[in-house]
């Protein structure tokens, strides 16, 4: 009698490549580890918190070339929806998750009454690395270095571009803007 993990000349039966399956349980075990969010969701409705949740994982065999990270932040209060904000590098596609060179930060922009103030994680970075402008109504953020990472910020109203100021500290960047 056989199963489904006889071997049959020398290559286990229903095994895909070598690599190909190794990286498919990562990615699985990635999404398994993220389940408990959906059942925090439910409970977080009727309370006010913020939840974060994060993890990395590397693709065996590939070291480095293939590290994904990726997170989720929820903020829930009663009587708002809750907000799901996601970062790191890995995107959806048609064919499935691919974990891209460079991470999405997790941003947080607060509306002021004379300014708009956005604060952004980034974990490794120089303040010299940091390139920010504005463009098209957007704040584009883009780091250079060995810690790569980039998000386009719609910004909820007119401002003086010539008023950018920010400051980085700890891997916290912060920029404030003047509204017009």
């Amino acid at each position: 009698m056989t199963g489904p993990d006889d071997k049959k000349d020398g290559k286990p039966s229903g095994t895909a490549e070598p690599g190909k399956a190794e990286a498919m349980a990562d990615i699985g075990a990635m999404f398994r580890g993220l389940g408990g969010l959906v059942e925090m969701l439910g409970s977080l409705v009727e309370q006010a918190e913020q939840v974060d949740k994060s993890g990395e994982f590397k693709v065996k065999g590939l070291g480095d070339q293939a590290r994904g990270v990726y997170g989720f932040s929820v903020k829930t209060g009663l009587g708002r929806v809750p907000q799901v904000r996601r970062f790191g590098n890995i995107s959806p596609t048609p064919r499935g998750p691919v974990v891209d060179d460079v991470r999405e930060p997790l941003v947080d922009l607060y509306d002021e009454e004379d300014g708009l103030v956005v604060t952004a994680e980034l974990p490794g970075v120089s303040e010299e690395e940091i390139a920010l402008t504005i463009e098209d109504g957007a704040l584009l953020l883009e780091t250079k270095g060995r810690h790569r990472y980039a998000k386009r910020i719609e910004l909820p109203g007119v401002v003086d571009a010539a008023s950018l100021e920010h400051s980085h500290r700890n891997g916290i960047l912060q920029v404030k803007l003047r509204k017009i």
